[in-house]
């Protein structure tokens, strides 16, 4: 079993004020505040969390979650700053998840305006989610050269 690493302390930018209510290994909640904008989020590594058996999780992947009814429009600000540092608190993380209620097509369409893409649709074992993802360009670059296997 690979080991789970802990939880990037996250710094946002852009005037989020960022209050941690609960701050543990490999997971936390913050209380995310910009303008009109008052959210909770959670954090937490996927491979120690309730998408561990959803998909081939990443030991580095993190998932996001919003946990206060937010606009669109805040949900997609929000969702994109979360990424964002996520990203530059662990460069190593593959992917950064957020997890939409399956047929959500409004939460869908403002994460997809946050950058994620949509991948796969789970169930878990009292709902269905759909995930999306943000991953980084080493992530998803590809060699078009078919004929060259690449040195490692």
């Amino acid at each position: 079993m690979t080991e789970v690493p802990p939880i990037p302390v996250l710094h946002l930018e852009g005037g989020w004020q960022v209050a941690v209510e609960d701050w543990k290994r490999c997971s936390g909640r913050l209380r995310l505040r910009d303008g009109g904008v008052d959210a909770g989020v959670h954090v937490e590594r996927c491979a120690a969390g309730r998408l561990r058996d959803a998909y081939p999780v990443g030991a580095r992947d993190v998932e996001v979650q919003v946990t206060d009814a937010v606009a669109d429009e805040a949900l997609t600000a929000l969702l994109r700053e979360l990424a964002e540092a996520v990203q530059r608190a662990d460069p190593e993380c593959r992917r950064v998840v957020y997890a939409a209620p399956e047929g959500d097509a409004d939460q869908v369409a403002a994460a997809e305006c946050a950058g994620f893409r949509r991948v796969v649709d789970v169930d878990l074992a009292d709902r269905q989610l759909s995930l999306l993802v943000v991953e980084p360009d080493w992530v998803t670059r590809t060699d078009i050269d078919l004929d060259h296997v690449p040195e490692t």
